[in-house]
């Protein structure tokens, strides 16, 4: 099943966190109890990952007023062997 890195970034302001928190609140989501917060150190945001069959699964998860400035990522692993092969192709 694939991975997918949910990103939410919000506004610096200490209202705007307050309002991403009750956001997440309010969905009753996944977020509130695996989401990873940056506000704290500065870096407005909130990251989540999550196993979903979809980047629209992942995408229905975000509350709706944070959706269109989603950021979703599928994530994926290199091998030690893919790694060594797309750097030959590259130097070929």
């Amino acid at each position: 099943m694939p991975r997918y890195l949910i990103e939410l970034t919000h506004g610096d302001e200490y209202a705007a966190c307050v309002k991403a928190l009750a956001a997440i609140e309010r969905s009753g989501s996944h977020f509130v109890t695996h989401a990873e917060w940056g506000c704290n150190d500065g870096a407005h945001a909130c990251w989540l990952i999550a196993e979903l069959d979809s980047r629209n699964d992942a995408l229905q998860m975000v509350p709706v007023e944070f959706r269109q400035d989603a950021r979703i990522v599928e994530l994926n692993k290199f091998t030690r062997e893919q790694i060594a092969s797309k750097i030959v192709e590259l130097n070929e």
